[in-house]
């Protein structure tokens, strides 16, 4: 079964990933590549400062090939009702 790895990616740079995971098919990749940057987003929206936050943020996945996929997920945070800060 062929090595895949998913580093992870956003404004503060790239984070390699050198340990990998046996993924039998292209959905099985994508279904761990969707699952990371859902991981990375949850992540980055909860930590983000609440007024004016804008981040993109990726999983580039590569075998021993190379780059294979990439997944990508940007967010902004736009307060309307200032009270509620």
């Amino acid at each position: 079964m062929p090595r895949y790895y998913f580093d992870l990616c956003d404004d503060n740079g790239v984070a390699r990933d050198e340990e990998g995971l046996e993924l039998s098919s292209a959905r099985a990749v994508q279904a761990e590549a969707a699952k990371s940057v859902a991981d990375m987003a949850r992540e980055g929206v909860m930590s983000a400062p609440s007024a004016g936050a804008r981040q993109k943020m990726a999983i580039d996945v590569r075998d021993a090939g190379g780059p294979v996929m990439q997944v990508t997920f940007s967010f902004s945070i736009e307060i309307f009702n200032p009270r509620s800060q």
